[in-house]
């Protein structure tokens, strides 16, 4: 079983940045890739960005490519999600999940951090 821990959320204005941090249980971190997601109206959650399991491939969210980063470091079981340029419209809960790159199917999820930006 795996388990995954977010942080780094918390309160920004509008313009700013963020890091979240992803943090997996076990020795299987670097097996699967991993994907950040949020709440969206009408969805249980909307995809934001995913890398593969080395770090060789991302993949974005049309409405944060380029202002958000997706990258792992496995050595520390852990991933990130730099976001800058935020908006008021990413307030949202983010979460990190582990699965599969190519699939879209993601079996192990965090609880979620919380991230606000203000206007």
């Amino acid at each position: 079983q795996v388990q995954l821990v977010e942080s780094g959320g918390g309160l920004v204005q509008a313009g700013g940045s963020l890091r979240l941090s992803c943090t997996a249980s076990g020795r299987t971190f670097s097996s699967y890739a991993m994907g950040w997601f949020r709440p969206a109206p009408g969805k249980e959650r909307e995809f934001v960005a995913a890398i593969n399991w080395s770090g060789s491939s991302t993949h974005y969210a049309d409405s944060v490519k380029g202002r958000f980063t997706i990258s792992r470091d496995n050595a520390k079981n852990t991933g990130y999600l730099q976001m800058n340029s935020l908006k008021p419209e990413d307030t949202a809960v983010y979460y990190c999940a582990l699965g599969n790159y190519c699939s879209g199917k993601y079996n192990y999820w965090g609880q979620g951090t919380p991230v606000t930006v203000s206007s």
